[in-house]
């Protein structure tokens, strides 16, 4: 049996190499499907919020969908099934463009839409009334008070939420593995698989995987505070 080495696996050439691409292609999927899900978030909030039923049910829809099936089954679907019925020219450049890392973006981004969208929401009602009022009386249509008025005090009331639902997407990128994504989770099993360092290898992911985590909640904290009490102290 061999003994806890981890300088064995970080200083060795391939090992430190498979890791590194590994953390950079984790971050490509963390940051792609966030910008997705940040935007998509936003474009979903407006329309729940226009004076229509319809409009209303089909976001619901969308969010039920997103939030009661795992996300798992998710990218499963999109890797295996949709990618499938795509025009044959498509298929092939995706094949030759890392279509893998392609659809987890996709997949993780629209899943995670319906949670930001949820989270944007909450921030958007806790917006008093007279904010839609003032901003009407200054010449604003409905999107430019939503743009300039509505949207950035959402964001901010929603900021803690957002943050939590950021740090569960940075993990959930793990799940790429399923589907073929060499990004971190799939490297640490390659090397675990060559150098017989479970152990060792495993310890690797859990530092990164918490440090980052740590990282995007401390950047959250700090964007959260009481811009009175940060001048203040």
């Amino acid at each position: 049996m061999k003994g806890f080495d981890l300088l064995a696996v970080l200083t060795h050439p391939q090992f430190s190499q498979m890791l590194l691409s590994g953390m950079k292609m984790t971050l490509i999927i963390a940051l792609g499907s966030w910008m997705l899900a940040m935007s998509l978030g936003f474009v979903l909030l407006v329309i729940r919020m226009l004076p229509s039923k319809a409009a209303d049910q089909m976001v619901a829809a969308y969010v039920s969908y997103h939030r009661n099936v795992p996300t798992l089954v998710q990218l499963m679907l999109w890797y295996f099934g949709i990618a499938n019925i795509l025009p044959a020219g498509l298929q092939t450049w995706l094949g030759d463009h890392n279509g893998e890392a392609i659809f987890a973006i996709v997949g993780l981004g629209l899943c995670q839409a319906a949670y930001f969208s949820e989270d944007l929401r909450s921030g958007f009602r806790s917006i008093p009334p007279g904010q839609d009022e003032a901003a009407r009386a200054l010449g604003h249509s409905y999107l430019g008070a939503m743009a300039y008025v509505l949207l950035p005090q959402a964001f901010r009331n929603a900021l803690p939420a957002l943050v939590n639902h950021t740090v569960s997407l940075f993990k959930n990128s793990s799940l790429a593995m399923a589907i073929g994504v060499a990004e971190l989770t799939h490297a640490v099993k390659e090397v675990e698989n060559l150098s017989f360092r479970v152990f060792e290898a495993y310890l690797i992911a859990t530092v990164v995987y918490l440090a980052c985590s740590l990282l995007l909640m401390a950047v959250g904290a700090w964007l959260s505070r009481d811009p009175a009490s940060a001048e203040a102290s």
